[in-house]
């Protein structure tokens, strides 16, 4: 897998914020970073396959959404080793 080099640029708070994190869980801030774009992408996607199903079979009720934030919490537990 290739490396591509960027220049990005963020407002002071943002950079020393990022810079903070990455310390505190012992990454690079390039680590970091792409972990963060990696989970944007995810998202998106999410978002993207939400709306193609919610097209083909109507909105989302309540009670799915409901559903959907329970699994995501105990997730979030788990991999924060909460569980």
């Amino acid at each position: 897998m290739g490396v591509e080099k960027m220049s990005v640029s963020f407002d002071l708070e943002l950079g020393e914020a990022i810079r903070a994190s990455a310390s505190s869980t012992h990454q690079s801030v390039s680590s970091w970073l792409a972990e963060a774009a990696r989970d944007r992408l995810r998202l998106e996607a999410l978002g993207q396959a939400v709306a193609s199903w919610e097209q083909e079979f109507g909105p989302l009720t309540d009670a799915e959404i409901a559903h959907a934030d329970r699994v995501l919490q105990q997730q979030t537990k788990r991999r924060s080793g909460a569980a």
